[in-house]
């Protein structure tokens, strides 16, 4: 039953694991960051570990998901690794803009509001790199 329930969800269950590493790489460079050596109290520094803890689950994220979740065979990498990097700028925006608005503007603590915006920025991923990245007529 597991199994049949496995194949049928294939692609979102592998999907939802791959995001969980995602979100586990993301969130472990970024408090490594701000536990070391940036300051998220600082507009700057809060920014930059967001940027820094974003290019680490990028380059993870476009492998994993390539490989594990769409099982791409696109022969133009060159262009699918273009697309995924667009959507992923898109979504990096969302997130500094969520963690601006909730850490500097609300004060609110900045590891809650970087889990917050995860779940969104994955939801949000999944959308775009179902739709335009990872297409299956590509």
């Amino acid at each position: 039953m597991l199994k049949k329930l496995y194949k049928k969800q294939e692609e979102i269950i592998n999907y939802l694991i791959v995001g969980i590493l995602t979100t586990i790489v993301s969130l472990g460079s970024y408090y490594l960051f701000v536990c070391t050596f940036l300051n998220p109290k600082d507009a700057v520094q809060l920014q930059i570990a967001n940027i820094i803890s974003w290019i680490c689950a990028v380059a993870f994220s476009y492998v994993t998901n390539r490989k594990f979740v769409f099982k791409s065979k696109n022969p133009n990498q060159i262009k699918e690794i273009a697309s995924f990097l667009s959507s992923r700028i898109l979504t990096l925006f969302m997130d500094m803009m969520i963690m601006f608005i909730g850490v500097t503007l609300f004060h609110i603590n900045d590891k809650i509001a970087k889990i917050i915006v995860q779940v969104v920025v994955t939801v949000m991923n999944y959308i775009l790199s179902k739709l335009f990245v990872f297409k299956k007529n590509a």
